[in-house]
């Protein structure tokens, strides 16, 4: 491999180098979107080689068990691996040392108060003590404003002796993508932010990043200004789900269908009104809100309509509880079986990262029910398994002998069934659903009582609408 001096190369001579193979890049972090990220550079004819501190998950992937949804990704990184042209570490050291580029993709996580910067503070530190001059850093990570340019930046250069844009290039551009179509909305979705810590890394970036996403770059003008968007998209949306879910609220007290709503409102072209559920979850939108009112706090700005927001997604999976327990007022709950359908944070992924359904079935198991857990692609967890839960993998085996049913996650597969459906399988008369997704096809509802926490109260046990 030939050590280039990435700085030193016009915009051409960059891409030109890339699509031979001429470049190296090290991923660190190989989650979900590390990997897919790896797949991306893979494509565009980069060299990787993979770094993370999970030794077993260095050696899934180094015998072709890649732990990912996307066939693409899958299909990509298998065949680099056989071909030679992609590698899994532990040692972020040898793989810095062999790498033209660094690509930080390890997560910065919240614990209570604070932001938990030890897995970026150490994948910085490795990559600082190993680069050399001419080395190029790219931080993909999502992280609180002036983290690249007050942390690091200032480690990159003490601990490599070089200055930043003259020595070695540093660039943020946040990743943007939903797992599960991460490749694709790399590729051809969504443009890509880039920045720099200054023209020399900016120009850098537009070349790599210019190559690979179709849909161009969007430049901003300092990492600052990069950092703030990516959470700003975030944020939008936690604010708007928290919006939705407290209209829904008052709708079905009024008895007024909020999908209805959402339908008509939205066709006025300044309304994106988004719709409820059972909780917001993953690794990102739950996070976003925290880091800006954490960066706020410290320069005394207070962002009260944010941290509101974040309490009321927070607190979802208890209105769904509540929703419940309107609907099985006077029966006895201490020997009641409530089958939970979805684990995962969203439909039709095995993720179930900060998932709403802890917080149902952990108070359904503090109110005295019994809760077994279905879902289609996780097939065990831990967390859930030291809440007292059970995990299974078939719907008719979770939903037998049930007196209620909580749908808390859109799978497709959950789309197919109907009220009618799920009572047959339970083999209980007067089945309780509370759809927290809306996802049920609607009919005829036989035996049961149904509500959806956009749609209301559709059906009760005696087959009529209301």
């Amino acid at each position: 491999m030939s050590k280039i001096n990435l700085l030193e190369l016009t915009s051409d001579r960059v891409v030109a180098a890339l699509r031979s193979g001429e470049l190296t890049a090290a991923v660190f972090g190989l989650g979900a979107v590390g990997l897919a990220v790896a797949a991306v550079w893979l494509r565009a004819g980069a060299r990787v080689i993979g770094v993370d501190v999970d030794v077993g998950k260095v050696e899934k992937i180094s015998s072709g068990e890649v732990p990912h949804p996307e066939g693409v990704v899958v299909e990509t990184i298998r065949e680099a691996v056989r071909s030679g042209r992609f590698r899994a570490l532990t040692s972020g050291e040898v793989a810095v040392g062999e790498s033209n580029i660094s690509i930080v993709v390890v997560p910065v996580l919240y614990t209570s108060t604070t932001p938990d910067f030890r897995a970026l503070d150490s994948a910085i530190a490795t990559i600082g003590k190993n680069m050399e001059r001419g080395h190029a850093v790219v931080v993909e990570t999502s992280l609180p404003p002036l983290t690249i340019e007050s942390r690091v930046k200032p480690m990159l250069e003490k601990y490599s002796g070089l200055t930043a844009d003259v020595d070695f290039a540093l660039i943020y551009s946040p990743e943007r993508v939903l797992v599960g179509r991460a490749v694709e909305d790399v590729e051809t979705r969504y443009p890509k932010v880039v920045s720099g810590i200054g023209p020399r890394s900016l120009a850098l970036a537009e070349a790599l990043y210019g190559s690979i996403a179709r849909a161009g770059v969007v430049r901003a003008s300092s990492p600052r200004v990069a950092e703030f968007a990516k959470l700003a998209e975030g944020v939008y949306r936690d604010v708007n789900i928290a919006l939705a879910n407290e209209l829904a609220r008052l709708a079905r007290v009024l008895g007024v269908d909020f999908t209805e709503v959402i339908e008509i409102a939205n066709t006025q072209p300044y309304s994106h009104i988004h719709r409820p559920g059972a909780g917001v979850g993953g690794h990102c939108i739950p996070v976003y809100p925290k880091f800006l009112s954490w960066v706020g706090r410290l320069r005394g700005v207070g962002l009260e309509l944010v941290e509101h927001a974040r309490l009321i997604n927070e607190l979802q999976p208890l209105d769904i509880v509540r929703l419940l327990l309107s609907l099985l007022s006077g029966r006895p709950t201490s020997r009641g079986r409530v089958a939970v359908l979805g684990l995962a944070y969203r439909g039709n992924v095995a993720i179930s990262t900060n998932s709403p359904t802890y917080r149902i079935v952990e108070e359904l198991l503090h109110l005295g029910f019994s809760v077994v857990v279905h879902d289609p692609l996780v097939r065990e967890d831990r967390q859930l398994s030291s809440l007292g839960a059970d995990l299974v993998s078939g719907i008719a085996e979770a939903v037998e002998g049930c007196d209620a049913v909580v749908v808390a996650t859109d799978h497709d597969v959950y789309r197919e069934l109907t009220p009618c459906d799920l009572s047959k399988l339970s083999k209980t008369r007067g089945l309780v659903i509370v759809d927290g997704r809306d996802v049920l096809k609607l009919g005829a509802c036989c035996d049961t009582t149904y509500v959806g926490v956009g749609r209301g109260v559709k059906c009760l046990g005696d087959g009529r609408d209301v």
